[in-house]
């Protein structure tokens, strides 16, 4: 079955949503392919869920009061898959001790994904998600 423009639009809010909170991982996995899986992060190649998993309980115990918010999306659909551009906002606090303040990183991501519909749960899910390159908002702390 086609992917849709629509199903695709809520999937990518609910993803950002899913990461503001930091849903257990059994929410999110069955967002994300397995054995195709790549994620390119500034910091980390990602493949699998082995590894997403570790990335994502280092970002949750890093980053707090996120926020992510969608300034753009643009999405191509061929078939069963989808190839996404989105520039997304992302606001994060993080605290490095012994600092005596937190700091807060405001940037703009710009990535793009590549999703299928899963096999599983026949709803769409990532199968490539690459961070091209971050924007970062004057006054904000940087990775």
């Amino acid at each position: 079955m086609t992917l849709t423009d629509a199903e695709i639009q809520t999937f990518v809010v609910d993803w950002y949503r899913k990461l503001d909170v930091h849903v257990p991982m059994v929410e999110i996995l069955p967002l994300l392919a397995d054995a195709d899986l790549e994620m390119h992060f500034p910091e980390v190649i990602v493949r699998g869920h082995v590894d997403f998993e570790a990335w994502y309980q280092r970002v949750i115990r890093t980053f707090f009061d996120e926020l992510h918010e969608v300034k753009q999306l643009d999405v191509t659909i061929e078939g069963n898959t989808a190839t996404v551009h989105v520039v997304v906002q992302w606001e994060a606090s993080f605290w490095h001790p012994p600092d005596a303040e937190s700091k807060q990183i405001v940037v703009d991501a710009y990535q793009h994904w590549v999703l299928q519909r899963s096999p599983q749960t026949g709803k769409p899910m990532i199968v490539t998600y690459i961070v091209d390159k971050f924007a970062y908002h004057e006054g904000s702390a940087t990775l």
